[in-house]
């Protein structure tokens, strides 16, 4: 089932959490910061909305990175109820696509709920002060092909942000599969 996040809530400030990443260490999401700021993803394995973007989350990650902007993506699925969202599946996804960034589990779904996280993917884009500038989609592609001239919504918003430390007034939100909240949390 589709849904859509509220968009920017701007000056909000990013929460911190060590989570265990697909690569088996401990990472600090504020860690993964760079001088201009950091794209914090909920995204997971199965989501044939995340699955149809995949390349291109990875292609805005590495051409933010070069802008200063850091990247870190979150798995706050519940794996009991899907399966193809579990640890292990995890490693298997970031390594078939080459992730720059780091991948995290959020077992317990504290960071997702902090955040207030909705649907996969799910974007948050803070400047260098770590105050949210952007909340809005990668691109207006959803789960179809991209074609060539296709805007490229978070990698411009952030592009502005490393530029500015403002994120555009203007935002076009998320649609995704909804987070897999465990039950009787």
């Amino acid at each position: 089932m589709a849904a859509i996040p509220p968009l920017c809530d701007f000056g909000w400030k990013a929460l911190d959490a060590n989570l265990m990443g697909a690569d088996g260490q401990r990472h600090s999401i504020l860690a993964q910061a760079g001088q201009r700021g950091l794209v914090v993803a909920f995204i997971c394995n199965h989501c044939p909305y995340v699955r149809a973007v995949i390349q291109r989350i990875v292609c805005d990650a590495s051409d933010l990175k070069k802008l200063g902007v850091g990247f870190v993506a979150i798995n706050a699925n519940d794996a009991a109820a899907y399966p193809a969202d579990s640890f292990e599946n995890m490693q298997l996804f970031s390594r078939e696509n080459a992730f720059p960034f780091h991948y995290l589990h959020d077992a317990d779904q504290m960071v997702a709920r902090a955040y207030g996280a909705v649907c996969t993917p799910d974007f948050f884009g803070f400047n260098a002060d770590a105050e949210l500038q952007y909340r809005g989609r990668l691109d207006g592609s959803r789960k179809q092909e991209a074609t060539a001239d296709l805007r490229r919504d978070l990698f411009e918003a952030m592009q502005q942000v490393a530029l500015s430390g403002q994120g555009p007034r203007e935002q076009l939100a998320s649609v995704g599969c909804s987070i897999k909240w465990r039950e009787n949390v």
